[in-house]
This record gives C-alpha cells, sequence and structure tokens, in this order.
C-alpha cells in the first residue's frame, strides 16, 4: 500500500481474529494497533454477541487458557469497548457475509454507525467494495490501520 490513507475515525469494530491477534497472540507487527486501543486513539465497540464470541474462543483447548487468562484477556478488552445495544431495523439494509458468524460485526458497525470495521477475515474484506457499504464502512485489514496510526503520528 503506497501513499497516505485517509484519517481514521475513532470508532471502530474489531472482529474477533483481530482481538485475539492483539490480546492473545500480541503480534508485533500490529502492536500500534493496540497502542492506539489503549491510548484511545481508536474506540472498538462491542455488543452482547461479539464479546460472547471472544469468551467462546478464548476457552478452546488448543489456546490452553486457564480460565483466569480467558477472563483477563476478555476483561481487559471489554475495558477499551464501548457497548452499545443494537435494536432491530438499527443496522439498515446490509450484504449477508457469506460466514454467518461474521454478521454479528457488520451490524454493530452499521447500529452504531462506526465507518470501520478492523479484520483479516477473507468474507468479511471481500464485502469492502459492495455497494451497501462502500459510502458508509471501510473494512480494513489490521496491518492498514497500523500503517494509518503510524502516518498520523508522523503527520500529527
Amino acid at each position: 500500500m503506497t501513499g497516505l490513507l485517509p484519517p481514521l475515525p475513532a470508532e471502530c469494530v474489531l472482529d474477533t481474529n483481530t482481538v485475539l491477534a492483539l490480546w492473545l497472540f500480541e503480534d508485533p507487527t500490529i502492536a500500534g494497533l493496540r497502542v492506539g486501543v489503549e491510548a484511545g486513539v481508536l474506540k472498538p465497540l462491542c455488543i452482547d454477541a461479539t464479546l460472547e464470541e471472544l469468551r467462546r474462543v478464548l476457552a478452546y483447548p488448543r489456546f490452553q487458557l486457564s480460565p483466569e487468562r480467558q477472563q483477563q484477556i476478555a476483561g481487559s478488552y471489554r475495558a477499551r469497548c464501548r457497548g452499545i445495544a443494537i435494536v432491530d431495523g438499527d443496522a439498515g439494509s446490509l450484504p449477508i457475509c457469506r460466514d454467518p458468524d461474521d454478521q454479528k460485526f457488520l451490524e454493530l458497525a452499521a447500529a452504531a454507525g462506526a465507518p470501520l470495521l478492523i479484520s483479516r477475515d477473507k468474507a468479511l474484506l471481500r464485502l469492502a467494495r459492495h455497494r451497501l457499504l462502500r459510502d458508509r464502512l471501510r473494512i480494513l485489514r489490521p496491518e492498514a490501520v497500523e500503517q494509518a496510526l503510524r502516518q498520523q503520528a508522523a503527520i500529527g
């Protein structure tokens, strides 16, 4: 990616895999994204369904996390989120994601008016240019957001 990216909005939606990359795996390639969240430059939004998915995924046996560690990760992320309630119809017209488990992230972003969804998920990324989202929601990989944060810091 070359050139300057448009300024990032503060409110955003992080999908579960992005949260895991930041809080569980502490992916160094996107460490600045977590710093941005912790500093309040980015303000993640959540709903009960996204937090429940995070708790469920953290309990997967392959991660071998103690219940205390699971609670610590989920709690650390939750403390940085603004919870919202979605009322039927809040999301407006949305495309249907190929992965039904990812639809909640689109619905959250649309209902909250969040202009940014951060994900590495191919099904979500494919929707980035969909006509129903084009003018109201950017879907970006965490690496692109990391780059934009660096650019904003260099300019600001």
